[in-house]
C-alpha cells in the first residue's frame, strides 16, 4: 500500500509541474484581457461534452472535481487518472475587420483515488481564468499590437465521504497561482521606435469549495441525484504592477505596483444540479451555476489601465445541461462506447463600457474503451459563440476539439495466495 501511495505522490508532482508550463495556452480571445481574463469551472473533457455539467454527477469512473462530494463514489480498488488536452480554432469579426486563430494546449490533469470504504479523495491542476490574445490596428504615424497571455490556476485537494446512505459530502482545499500579462506594443512609422506598456497579475493565494450530494434509488437500476456546491469568495493576494520600456532611452521601469488584498475580489460561486439515470446506461443532467461579480473590487493601475477604467463586473449566471449514454456495459465495442451531447448558455462577468459578454455553446462526444481494461479515451467536439450586447464589439466562433485520457486502474486489488 505504500508503494501505491508513493506513486501516487510521484504522478501528482509530475502533473503539477507539467500544467503550471502548459495550462490555459488553447485561449484565443480579445475579451480575455478584461478583469481576470475568460473564466473556467472545472469542467474535465468527458464534461464538456455534456455541456459542462457536474454538480449532481456521481461516477465511481470519473473524476469530477466540480462537487468534491462525488469522490465518496470511487471503487475502492480503482486509481482514477484524467488529463486533458484542448484544441481551439476561432474566428472573429470586428465591424469589417476579420480574423482567425488556433491555440492548444494541456488543459488540466486530475486523479482520484479511495481512502476506504465510502472514502476518497482527489488531487489535481485545472484552471480558474486564461488569458490569451494577439491583435492590432493602425493608428496615427504608427501602429499599435495588444498581446495577451496567461492565467490563474488552482491546486487542489479534495475529500469526499458518505456519512449515511444516499447523502455525500466534501470539500476542496486549493491554492491559487498564477499570471496573466497584458501588453500593448506602439509602433511609430516616423522615428521607427518602439513602447511597450505592460500589466502584470501575479496571485498567490488559496481557496475553499464545499459539496455535497443526495441520490434517491427508486429501484436498482433508476436513481436521480441532487447536487449543491458553494466556494468561498474572497479578496486576493497577490500582487499586480506595470511596466514600461521605450526603444529610444532603452529604459525599463516599474511602476503603480499594488498589493492586491483588499483591491482585488473573487465573489462566491453557487452551483445546483439534478441528474437522473435510468437502466444504469442513460444519464441526464441539469446545472445552474451563480456568482455575483457586479461588488467585486479590482482595482486599475493609474497610469496604465485606460481600458481598465471602462470595466466594471456584471453578475455571472449559465445554465448547462447534458446527456450520457453508454448501450450496453457489457457488449460488444460499441455499445460499451459512451455517446454524450450537451449545451449552455452564458451570461459572463465581464462589463465593457456598458456591454455585457454573452456566450452560449453546444457538444457532442464519445468516451472509447481501451481493449483489456477499463481506461476510457474521451473525444469532444463543442462549438461555442460570444459576443457583447446592447452594442456588438467583437464576434467570435468557436471550434475545440478536447482529447483525454481517463486510466482506470486497479491499484489496489491484492491476490490472495493460497
Amino acid at each position: 500500500m505504500k508503494k501505491v501511495y508513493s506513486s501516487i505522490l510521484l504522478v501528482a508532482l509530475m502533473a503539477i509541474a507539467t500544467v503550471a508550463q502548459l495550462s490555459a495556452q488553447g485561449i484565443t480571445s480579445p475579451y480575455s484581457k478584461f478583469g481576470y481574463g475568460l473564466l473556467g469551472d472545472g469542467a474535465t473533457g468527458i464534461q464538456r461534452s455534456m455541456g459542462g455539467v457536474g454538480y449532481a454527477m456521481q461516477n465511481g469512473r470519473l473524476v469530477n472535481a466540480m462537487n468534491p462530494a462525488s469522490y465518496a463514489a470511487t471503487d475502492s480498488l480503482t486509481f482514477l487518472f484524467d488529463m486533458g488536452l484542448d484544441l481551439s480554432q476561432s474566428w472573429s469579426q470586428d465591424g469589417d475587420e476579420r480574423g482567425n486563430a488556433f491555440g492548444g494546449g494541456l488543459d488540466y490533469i486530475t486523479m482520484q483515488f479511495p481512502i476506504s470504504k465510502n472514502m476518497g479523495a482527489s488531487v489535481g491542476v485545472i484552471p480558474f481564468s486564461a488569458v490569451g490574445y494577439n491583435y492590432g490596428k493602425s493608428i496615427d504615424n504608427g501602429s499599435d499590437q495588444r498581446v495577451g497571455d496567461g492565467g490563474i490556476n488552482q491546486l487542489y485537494v479534495g475529500y469526499g465521504i458518505r456519512p449515511i446512505a444516499g447523502l455525500s459530502v466534501g470539500f476542496n482545499a486549493s491554492y491559487v497561482f498564477g499570471s496573466t500579462v497584458n501588453s500593448t506594443y506602439a509602433f511609430s512609422s516616423g522615428a521607427g521606435s518602439t513602447t511597450l506598456f505592460e500589466r502584470i497579475v501575479q496571485v498567490r493565494d488559496w481557496g475553499l469549495q464545499f459539496g455535497a450530494q443526495y441520490t434517491h434509488r427508486f429501484n436498482r437500476k433508476n436513481y436521480a441525484t441532487i447536487g449543491a456546491v458553494y466556494s468561498l469568495g474572497k479578496s486576493l493576494h497577490g500582487n499586480t504592477w506595470g511596466t514600461y520600456f521605450d526603444s529610444q532611452d532603452k529604459k525599463l521601469s516599474s511602476t503603480d505596483t499594488i498589493s492586491m488584498g483588499g483591491k482585488y475580489d473573487i465573489p462566491s460561486t453557487y452551483g445546483v444540479g439534478i441528474s437522473y439515470t435510468h437502466n444504469n446506461r442513460l444519464t441526464a443532467e441539469l446545472d445552474f451555476t451563480y456568482q455575483p461579480w457586479k461588488n467585486a473590487k479590482f482595482t486599475p493601475l493609474p497610469s496604465f489601465d485606460t481600458e481598465g477604467t471602462n470595466l466594471n463586473f456584471n453578475n455571472r449566471w449559465k445554465v448547462a445541461a447534458g446527456l450520457s449514454y453508454q448501450p450496453n456495459p457489457r457488449g460488444g465495442y460499441f455499445k460499451r462506447t459512451t455517446y454524450r451531447m450537451g449545451a449552455y448558455y452564458n451570461n459572463d462577468y465581464m462589463n465593457i463600457a456598458g456591454n455585457g459578454v454573452r456566450d452560449y455553446g453546444a457538444s457532442v462526444g464519445v468516451s472509447l474503451p481501451v481493449p483489456g481494461g477499463k481506461t476510457l479515451v474521451n473525444i469532444g467536439v463543442e462549438y461555442k459563440h460570444r459576443t457583447s450586447s446592447p452594442t456588438v464589439l467583437v464576434k467570435e466562433d468557436y471550434l475545440n476539439i478536447t482529447l483525454g485520457v481517463t486510466f482506470n486502474e486497479m491499484w489496489f486489488w491484492q491476490n490472495k495466495i493460497r
